[in-house]
């Protein structure tokens, strides 16, 4: 990719050999209640032990528990297609390897996941339907300052196992973790238990043309996670939480493991519903660098550009671009970088800050936000090298900015409804 303003290698799609495979053949039944998890798992297995292929879901309502790919091995959806997750808990144990929240344990296994896989793939025009609704209480009653303390009590990695409904804390829809050469392309997402689409510790990794609908609590989008090399491009996102949150780990867990999120591509993706359109933290605790999104636009977002953090998460947020954002009727602010992000159940024991630094936003235009913008840092860590260049913002309220050192501003118009025009 040579229009990324650092370098970067060009991203390699999935080597999938031209085995085919009908989840038909494999005793699949598309009648809604019939439980196909067998079936999935005998056609991968099929095509693994081919040395990789294809496993065709054809047009139908095909109903199943987790399904787990392996190496060289794509999932296809043909037009029509809906794969209907089961929403009984029980049907997603036994407990796999997992990053919950930024903290690594064993817990439910994601509707789809792979762990340790090189070349896989997630395509086609059909819908994976995650039927979230039922977990979605579990918001309420999850035992997360549990999972959020264990690190810092000491309780190793191999002893955190949940995946109880006492416990309440609800799969990803699809993870690949240690993974490489990763594409998921062109399938709808719907309502899963919580964050959709979710790579974690993998490389290499395309997420092109899908659409995620998603209504409930912390239904983030896409969520690379400690990953390198990423590329999202071209879709449309419509989410009850974040559409794009760029992750590292949270706290003590996170900068335990040290792996930053790193070279992150965003372009041409359209934001309609979330809390943040492209956003990085707030469990960013094992670093984040080399992020570039351009060419997006938001419609009805909470806020268009978000950078989050607080006292305790660590770790560094560092050369990120944001160029060429149109957003209409945001409702807070374009732009809201915080380091007084609030408190939650995640709220860290240690106080170890975080830093932001080397942040440049331009070619921003903005129509119908409560806020100019807000650049909050922390008096002992000020937010450092904020660069706003080419903004065009009407709001209600005037800027908030707070604890930063080295702000550089170059054409920023703002019009404040409630007060005078400012421009600099």
């Amino acid at each position: 990719m040579n229009d990324t303003p650092f370098e970067l290698p060009p991203f390699p799609e999935p080597s999938i050999p031209s085995y085919r495979v009908d989840i038909r053949d494999h005793g699949a039944v598309d009648d809604g209640s019939t439980m196909n998890t067998p079936a999935f798992a005998a056609a991968i297995e099929a095509c693994a032990g081919a040395g990789g292929g294809t496993v065709v879901v054809p047009a139908g309502l095909w109903l199943t528990g987790p399904i787990h790919l392996r190496n060289h091995v794509e999932l296809h959806l043909e037009k029509e297609a809906v794969v209907r997750f089961s929403s009984r808990p029980a049907d997603y144990l036994p407990a796999v390897f997992t990053r919950w929240e930024g903290h690594e344990c064993y817990n439910y296994s994601p509707l789809i996941y792979a762990n340790g896989c090189n070349d896989i793939a997630v395509t086609g025009e059909g819908t994976f339907e995650g039927q979230g609704q039922p977990w979605w209480h579990w918001k309420k009653i999850q035992l997360a300052e549990m999972v959020y303390d264990a690190e810092y009590d000491g309780v190793p990695v191999e002893q955190r196992v949940y995946g109880t409904e006492e416990h309440a804390l609800r799969p990803n829809f699809i993870q690949p973790i240690n993974c490489r050469n990763v594409l998921i392309q062109g399938v709808t997402f719907r309502d899963g238990p919580m964050w959709t689409v979710h790579p974690v510790y993998s490389e290499n990794v395309i997420v092109r043309g899908i659409s995620i609908d998603t209504n409930g609590p912390n239904n983030d989008g896409c969520n690379p996670d400690s990953c390198r090399n990423v590329l999202i491009e071209h879709c449309r996102f419509s989410t009850g939480d974040d559409c794009i949150a760029i992750n590292s780990g949270m706290n003590e867990d996170g900068r335990r493991v040290g792996r930053p999120c790193e070279n992150i591509v965003i372009r041409h993706c359209h934001f309609e519903r979330g809390h943040g359109g492209v956003t990085i933290g707030s469990g960013m605790s094992g670093g984040v660098r080399n992020v570039y999104a351009h060419d997006c636009d938001c419609n009805g977002t909470d806020v268009g550009i978000r950078l989050k953090s607080m006292r305790g998460r660590g770790g560094f947020v560092e050369k990120v671009i944001v160029e060429r954002l149109d957003m209409l009727h945001v409702r807070y602010e374009p732009i809201r970088i915080n380091m007084y992000y609030g408190a939650t159940s995640a709220e860290p024991k240690a106080k170890d800050p975080p830093e932001f630094r080397d942040i440049c936003i331009r070619d921003i235009r903005c129509r119908g936000a409560e806020h100019a913008l807000l650049l909050r840092g922390l008096p002992e860590v000020p937010l450092r090298d904020v660069r706003l260049e080419n903004i065009d913002i009407e709001a209600g309220e005037a800027p908030i900015i707070e604890d930063v050192e080295g702000l550089h501003l170059s054409n920023v118009r703002l019009m404040i409804h409630k007060g005078q025009d400012a421009s600099s």
